[in-house]
């Protein structure tokens, strides 16, 4: 159960760091920010976590990094989807809302006893 549970987390962490990026680049902290932002800070993504799965991401080839300035002038390793990640968006986005739903509708049904 736990590896399936640790499979769910990072399939999450995956799918939403994918989002964060489908507007256009952004640098790591801005990822983190933005998923605390849309999640009503929610989640919490600390960096021990997210700068991983960014690795393991782009790594997939859904992914590519390159350095760049931040707004603060600061040094800063820029994230953009790739052809391939913008695919496994759109997939993956459509399989969370078929999971989503089918247990929201089972959360939603009575049990009998």
């Amino acid at each position: 159960m736990a590896d399936s549970h640790a499979n769910l987390l990072r399939g999450t962490l995956d799918l939403l760091i994918l989002k964060s990026l489908s507007p256009g680049a952004r640098h790591g902290y801005g990822v983190a920010e933005w998923i605390e932002t849309a999640t009503d800070e929610t989640l919490l993504i600390e960096e021990g976590t997210l700068y991983p799965a960014l690795h393991r991401i782009e790594s997939k080839g859904w992914i590519e990094a390159e350095w760049g300035l931040s707004e603060n002038n600061r040094q800063a390793k820029f994230y953009n989807l790739t052809t391939s990640g913008k695919k496994r968006l759109r997939a993956e986005t459509a399989v969370w809302q078929q999971y989503a739903e089918a247990v929201g509708k089972a959360l939603a049904t009575s049990v009998a006893r």
